[in-house]
């Protein structure tokens, strides 16, 4: 499989092997063309190249934009597309089990109005989340989790948010992404020991309108990301400022490359954009 090529960047697609070590794989477009996948495990402890050809391409109609807004988007897209739709981010906003869309019936119905999870992940701290229960472990694997528990299950999305904005009084709800970095692959049994405290300590503050929901699955989905090293301080490089990116991998997790001093590459920010690659 050749790990050198030119395309439109892509978020890192990823599955999780029988071992809970995350595979990873390379994805790209030509505008909005598909092309071939690779996995980049077998990059890591090399070297690697990503250069800008200097161009963006928007995700959703692939017309050439200067600057990219949401997953690579140009700004029309982003304020109509449903795949920007504020439910999205602000998961308690959504109607849609209503019968009332926000930007696009059919793609909400799809998406949002379906069984979803409230989790606690573990990102180098303890955190709250949503996601649809099609996306385990998909959204924690994306986040950089390296563990993550159940906490409520619910019919339909917006009721999920409302038991995160709940939690949100008593934990974060958003991955600091310096500290889930350096944080590296920690010890299973102290990720386990945290989430589990953690959500004893949710449970103990849930609302009485949630309790219902309120998952006893107390199974803690460990996770471990491909490394040959984890650096102790980061510094994100991104192709607007340097055109080229080069140096040794030494680990993937979450959406970043980690090469070699310290330096972080976030993939799915630079969706959309044309670049020419070369992995080990």
């Amino acid at each position: 499989m050749t790990m050198r090529g030119e395309g439109n960047i892509r978020k890192l697609k990823s599955a999780l092997t029988p071992s809970r070590t995350v595979q990873y794989t390379w994805s790209s477009k030509d505008i909005l063309a598909p092309q071939e996948d690779f996995q980049v495990n077998s990059a890591v402890g090399k070297d690697i190249r990503i250069e800008s050809m200097g161009k963006i391409h928007c995700t959703v109609s692939g017309k050439p934009i200067r600057k990219a807004y949401g997953d690579g988007m140009s700004f029309d897209a982003f304020q109509s597309s449903p795949l920007a739709v504020e439910s999205i981010i602000r998961p308690e906003l959504s109607r849609i089990h209503e019968g009332v869309a926000l930007r696009d019936a059919a793609w909400e119905e799809a998406h949002h109005n379906q069984p979803h999870v409230v989790y606690l992940s573990y990102t180098g701290g303890v955190k709250v989340g949503v996601t649809r229960t099609t996306q385990i472990p998909y959204r924690w694997i994306d986040q950089g989790a390296s563990g993550a528990v159940l906490l409520a299950e619910t019919p339909y999305r917006q009721l999920a948010g409302l038991i995160e904005v709940a939690m949100k009084a008593h934990f974060a709800d958003k991955t600091q992404w310096r500290a889930m970095l350096t944080a590296g692959n920690p010890d299973p049994t102290l990720v386990q020991e945290a989430l589990l405290s953690a959500k004893d300590e949710a449970f103990e503050q849930c609302p009485p309108d949630f309790e219902a929901f309120m998952s006893e699955d107390d199974n803690v989905h460990h996770i471990q990301f491909p490394s040959v090293a984890f650096p102790e301080k980061v510094t994100s490089v991104n192709l607007d400022k340097v055109p080229q990116v080069e140096g040794t991998l030494e680990a993937i997790k979450g959406q970043y490359l980690l090469l070699d001093g310290g330096r972080v590459f976030n993939v799915r920010r630079h969706s959309g954009y044309r670049v020419s690659w070369d992995f080990g």
